[in-house]
């Protein structure tokens, strides 16, 4: 195998294969099953469980947009507990991509949708009071395709590599400065995880089938590539994702209008998350009950977005009031991998740690409307209670 080096003035001068081997070996074996896995080793657990930090004086936790992956309950509820040890009030509901989930008397999703007014795929928090999804059979069945669309993203991703998407391949290459070893070394892998997938498809647990599996397989294999390789792989594999998301068909998910009017039926609430990536969602006025003002995605217009609510609820003659949310956006999978091939940025995303709630330009807007975690956390378990 002919290795190339990566840059010389890096101090990580380790090299990416040039000639990488077809064929798929009993390393290639071991490395697919360990990042499809969603059991925990014991060393997985502890990390779950063990914060690093503790909010001992925090006793107000409001959490309605976090993802427990493939993590059990019972381990994050330990991780909660040691976080915040001192809570006295608090509402947690789960929100899994397009996969309804519970945690004490509430469930919750995050799904993919459409705001056909502006031909874009936008998302929704839906949250729920337990009894009232017990029937939901038609929001299930939505639920059930939509959840297909990570996965079928995922082939058409893998596709693009490995027969090659000459427009894609070479607007990625462009902006990212991937040379051709490179890019076959990534094609030959990416041809690997395909061939893999396809023989143990029946093993294969469908949490792990999606696009995310493309970039665990190549930090698991930092060691042997180096930092400095690792990165340039992952930020061309970045590249090329993107532009397949661009491309993906609309069509393909419910529009927003026909998720809410389910929801509604149900009796059920509605948030949209981190608007700051979905600005056309707000200007719809869609029937919602809240609007997420801040997250560690959404952090530069916290209080414009505070302000647009108060203005917009003023302005209102009926009805109920937007509630202002935070969300952490937590993916709890990220803290099952090894520290060194964490993404330091999800990594530090915990369930329940908003700290723009603290930021005292933030709470200034706040409080002139008695808005809080405790005045929110009353006020949506009511709605949700119905």
């Amino acid at each position: 195998m002919k290795l190339i080096k990566t840059d010389p003035k890096a101090c990580d001068c380790r090299t990416i294969p040039v000639e990488a081997d077809e064929e798929i070996t009993e390393a290639d074996e071991k490395r697919f099953f360990a990042v499809v896995s969603t059991d925990l080793e014991p060393w997985q657990v502890e990390q779950v469980v063990s914060p690093k930090n503790v909010h001992v004086r925090q006793e107000s936790l409001l959490a309605t947009h976090w993802h427990p992956e493939f993590v059990p309950m019972e381990h994050i509820r330990a991780r909660v507990d040691a976080m915040f040890p001192n809570r006295t009030d608090e509402l947690l509901i789960p929100t899994q991509h397009n996969q309804l989930m519970s945690w004490d008397g509430y469930t919750g999703v995050e799904v993919d949708c459409f705001s056909s007014g502006f031909n874009r795929k936008v998302q929704l928090l839906l949250h729920f009071a337990n009894e009232r999804v017990e029937d939901a059979g038609v929001l299930k069945s939505m639920l059930a395709h939509t959840f297909k669309y990570r996965s079928g993203q995922l082939f058409e991703f893998m596709h693009t590599i490995t027969r090659p998407d000459g427009a894609r391949i070479e607007r990625a290459a462009k902006s990212t400065g991937a040379d051709r070893e490179l890019i076959d070394f990534v094609r030959i892998n990416v041809s690997k995880v395909e061939r893999l997938l396809d023989k143990h498809w029946t093993d294969v647990p469908r949490q792990s089938v999606k696009n995310k599996l493309l970039r665990n397989w190549f930090d698991a294999m930092r060691k042997e590539l180096g930092d400095t390789a690792t990165d340039r792989v992952q930020a061309y594999l970045k590249a090329v994702k993107q532009l397949v998301k661009e491309g993906f068909d609309l069509s393909f998910f419910y529009r927003a209008s026909e998720v809410i009017e389910e929801v509604r039926g149900l009796g059920g609430c509605i948030v949209i998350p981190h608007p700051e990536q979905f600005w056309p969602i707000l200007l719809r006025d869609y029937d919602v009950d809240g609007i997420e003002v801040w997250n560690p995605q959404s952090q530069e217009y916290t209080e414009f977005l505070i302000s647009v609510v108060n203005e917009q609820n003023g302005r209102r003659a009926s009805g109920r009031d937007k509630l202002i949310f935070m969300g952490d956006d937590c993916h709890m999978g990220e803290k099952t991998k090894p520290e060194d091939q964490q993404d330091p940025e999800k990594a530090g995303r915990e369930i329940g740690y908003q700290p723009a709630w603290e930021d005292l330009r933030i709470r200034k807007k706040l409080i002139v409307n008695n808005i809080s975690r405790r005045s929110v956390i009353k006020e949506y378990k009511a709605r949700l209670a119905g």
